[in-house]
């Protein structure tokens, strides 16, 4: 019989009416609260909802606890596990109704699956991240300290071991294991070392390139790697049902590395070589088979009796770090993983955390025991092993209190063990309580035993700069003399020979030009002869002989200007920041700033070299202070940002490059201007680049014309604009002498620049009228013995001059404006100023100068400052000398 479609629907809707509000074939409401529904009741067939719930409290309280504990300089992991046991059963789980709300058991499986995958994702980045060149460029003091550091664990965690297996065999969920199985995981609990919260530690404390930071990376990759074999061999012994089953285990899994040792990563480099992957980054098609073979490997390793997290650890051991590929990959996998899927898993491990099993005098005993013997046993082991190669006590005992750090690594090998059952949830409670008061102890105990006074007091002892025992300074053959001789031979020796120079990219058109005027003389130009025409009849019959070049010149070179360069990287809390600091050779090499720099040297006669550093930003200034320091710089130059930060990114709706305003409004490059100021070693200069260079700036001022395009216009390049062939590369100097440190400091170098013959140069004697500001008679003769004394093919483009006035900052600007942007087509004009060579007392004779550059102005000076502000067409540079001891 045929059923007309008119009769279906009416039974449908009959149907509908008629069923009852919780039966099963019935849709979920999708009006949700509106009609009703409880979201945190849970569904099985929506479990999004509750977990949305669960995921974001857990990340909000976890974030809001880790803003307090980051002022402790604790690491985000510790905010986890201590939010995860406030949310368990410890604290807010004692209030009627939240855990079966917030937190029901049915819902666990799905929370603990996303945290699962998040961890096996976790282990991919940690072996990204493990460098094994750390383990092989110092395998010597890093084999020495990681076995130190693991055997003394090993042995006294024995005791430990037997004491728990006995205490606690009657403990609800765990299942009978042999004591080998338990000693040898209760062995790995106590001397593993967690590896990636290291990393961050060493970063916060600023050790991540010092000796002791690079031997504890080194030490804490072995200590790693050995440790997760270890797990996974206890993994397997427990997994098997008989001695037999473990070795199957053991033998399948060595055979899978070697598998994927050599079989799965030749091809899989193939395939990286093949789509350019190592040199031009992993393309969406090389991340999803990345991706896929972690899941893979997880897989394998899960289905043979070994925890998944290895094959996800194993892949990322096995990807390259060629041409940064590691980096980049981690990169784009990172900020999912650690913001949301690490907080759900570590939340998780506190979840299960129950401090009122510690409910006796004995389980606290033990708890004491273990953190006993997890921190003192590590401590020593690794610091006499450091000692024993011949490091100082201090830094043996900071190696010794990093390398105790538990941390995350910690929490996955004792979840581990919890769902193994090796552990009872009070075992578990009892090393959890130890994983965190260690890792918790690990930055205030290295602080204390490894201070930055000792940091830099040892670096200096290290350079030879003071002596041990007394800690003063050792005094250099090439101090400059006290004496007041100012002969223009003394001069010679007070030149600017080396500086360090802080490169940035928006900076750099400036500062080639400007090292471009400190280039020395070059050698004669030499006349290369073919070797294949001899000159002369004797070295035709010499096959062996050298090509013969002539000289044209038989003059000397000067010594040439060494400068070396460092370009510094911020380094953030991202695992792929952290990688660059192990790979930063690689990015000195391949730099293009870098390799501007050296080229730029090289074609200059200047002596150059260079380096990338990745540091955090608030240490940029320090780790400058401390490079002029190491390389005993003359003057160190600090280019002025032209975005006002520290930033080197240039913003598309940037203002006009020539434009002042925006460079000199942010606080973020003046504070570091200040700091970097404050404690610099020797002489420094700030360079406020303004049309320097060429006339390329020039030529956005020209308006162009505009076109109208039509649907059948061609796309022509004939309204480009070309940058015209720079025919005039001289520049113009003026400087304004008032007397202090730091304008003589100034004046040898003006005078150091203009000894080029394409520079020329007006030095203006600034002196006062009113009788309240008595000259230096010092400076005075300074000026006179310089202007005397030049040499003189010298004489004829520099000029000597002196103005009287009671409003210096007017009448020097006006000098200057008379001066520099007179030849708008030579490769640009320069100012040349002290810090201080306005005092205050005499700047306030004049009261029109008020400025909205407050910040500025204590980095630049007040005459530094409007000269900048002013919009004369030329750079500033400034000078501040060192301060007398």
């Amino acid at each position: 019989m045929t059923v007309g479609f008119t009769d279906v629907v009416a039974n449908l809707v009959i149907r509908a009416g008629v069923s009852e509000p919780g039966d099963g074939n019935r849709a979920p409401p999708q009006a949700g609260i509106i009609e009703g529904s409880n979201p945190t009741e849970y569904n099985p067939k929506e479990p999004i909802i509750i977990f949305i719930i669960q995921a974001g409290i857990i990340i909000i309280f976890c974030r809001l606890l880790h803003f307090p504990l980051s002022k402790l300089r604790q690491p985000r992991v510790i905010a986890e596990v201590i939010g995860g046991i406030l949310l368990g059963p410890s604290v807010f789980g004692r209030i009627p109704g939240f855990t079966e709300s917030i937190f029901p058991e049915a819902s666990m499986p799905n929370l603990a699956l996303v945290a699962n995958l998040g961890l096996v994702l976790f282990l991919f980045l940690v072996g990204l991240e493990v460098d094994l060149r750390f383990l092989i460029s110092n395998w010597k003091i890093a084999l020495s300290v990681g076995v130190g550091g693991m055997l003394l664990p090993f042995g006294l965690g024995g005791a430990v071991a037997w004491g728990l297996y006995k205490e606690f065999a009657g403990d609800e969920g765990l299942e009978h294991i042999d004591f080998g199985t338990y000693l040898l995981f209760i062995g790995v609990a106590m001397a593993i070392t967690a590896f990636p919260v290291l990393c961050r530690i060493l970063v916060d404390l600023k050790l991540l390139v010092t000796p002791v930071g690079i031997i504890v990376l080194s030490a804490g990759v072995g200590n790693d790697v050995i440790g997760w074999i270890l797990l996974a061999l206890c993994v397997a012994l427990v997994n098997s049902g008989s001695g037999l089953t473990a070795v199957w285990v053991l033998l399948t899994c060595l055979g899978y590395v070697l598998f994927l040792v050599y079989a799965v990563r030749p091809v899989f480099m193939w395939i990286l070589r093949k789509n350019n992957a190592l040199t031009n980054g992993p393309s969406q098609s090389i991340v999803a088979l990345t991706l896929l073979l972690t899941l893979a490997s997880a897989f394998f390793t899960g289905v043979i009796g070994v925890h998944p997290i290895f094959g996800g650890f194993m892949i990322g051991l096995l990807c390259p770090h060629e041409g940064g590929f590691a980096i980049q990959l981690t990169e784009k996998l990172e900020d999912l993983i650690s913001t949301l899927f690490l907080p759900l898993y570590f939340a998780l491990s506190g979840l299960n955390t129950n401090l009122g099993l510690l409910d006796s005098g004995m389980v606290w005993a033990y708890v004491a025991a273990v953190i006993s013997v997890a921190f003192f046993t590590k401590f020593f082991g690794a610091a006499l092993a450091a000692r024993f190669n011949g490091l100082v006590w201090r830094e043996s005992f900071a190696i010794g209190a990093l390398m105790s750090c538990k941390g995350l690594v910690e929490l996955i090998v004792l979840n581990i063990g919890l769902q193994a059952k090796i552990l009872s949830g009070r075992t578990f409670t009892v090393f959890v309580v130890m994983a965190v008061v260690t890792t918790f102890t690990t930055t205030p105990l290295t602080v204390m035993l490894y201070p930055g006074w000792y940091q830099k007091k040892i670096e200096a002892w290290k350079r030879g700069e003071i002596d041990w025992d007394t800690g003063a300074p050792i005094a250099r053959s090439d101090d400059e003399s006290s004496g007041d001789s100012l002969a223009f031979d003394k001069f010679q020796t007070t030149k600017i020979q080396r500086l360090l120079v802080y490169l940035r990219m928006d900076n750099m058109p400036a500062l080639v030009t400007l090292m471009s005027m400190l280039s020395g003389s070059c050698p004669g130009v030499v006349h290369k002869t073919h070797p294949s025409h001899p000159t002369s009849k004797d070295e035709a019959f010499n096959k062996n002989s050298d090509p013969v070049d002539t000289p044209s010149s038989e003059r000397p070179p000067e010594r040439p200007v060494e400068a070396y360069g460092i370009r510094l990287v911020e380094l953030t809390d991202r695992d792929s920041s952290v990688m660059k600091v192990s790979e930063v050779e690689e990015f000195t090499v391949l730099d293009p700033v870098v390799n501007t720099f050296r080229t730029v040297g090289q074609m200059n006669n200047i002596s150059v070299t260079g380096e990338v550093s990745v540091i955090p930003e608030s240490s940029f200034a320090e780790v400058l202070v401390g490079k002029a320091a190491e390389v005993s710089s003359d003057l160190i130059l600090l280019p002025w940002s032209e975005n006002g930060t520290l930033s080197e990114t240039q913003l598309l709706n940037a203002p006009n490059p020539n434009s002042t305003s925006g460079k000199l409004s942010s606080a973020a490059y003046t504070n570091f201007v200040l700091n970097t100021l404050d404690h610099q070693p020797c002489n420094s200069a700030v360079f406020v680049a303004r049309r320097f260079g060429g006339i390329a700036i020039a030529n956005k001022d020209r308006p162009k014309p505009k076109y109208n395009l039509s649907a059948i216009s061609f796309r022509s390049t004939a309204s480009e604009a070309f940058a015209s062939v720079q025919a005039d590369q001289s520049h113009h100097i003026f400087m304004a002498f008032f007397g202090g440190e730091d304008d003589r400091v100034a004046l040898r170098l003006a005078i150091q620049l203009a000894e080029k013959e394409d520079i020329t140069a007006t030095i203006v004697h600034v002196k006062f009228q009113t009788s309240m500001f008595d000259p230096n008679e010092r400076d005075a003769t300074f000026f006179a013995a310089i202007s005397s004394s030049l040499p003189s093919e010298q004489m004829t483009r520099v000029k000597f001059d002196t103005i009287v006035t009671e409003t210096p900052v007017k009448d020097v600007l006006a000098r200057a404006a008379e001066e520099v942007g007179q030849s708008p087509k030579n490769a640009g004009d320069m100012i040349i100023l002290g810090r201080h060579a306005l005092r205050m007392q005499e700047f306030s004779l004049e009261k029109d100068t008020d400025t909205p550059h407050v910040d500025a102005r204590k980095a630049l000076g007040v005459l530094g400052e409007r000269a900048v502000s002013s919009g004369l067409r030329a750079s500033v540079l400034v000078i501040n000398a060192k301060t007398s001891s």
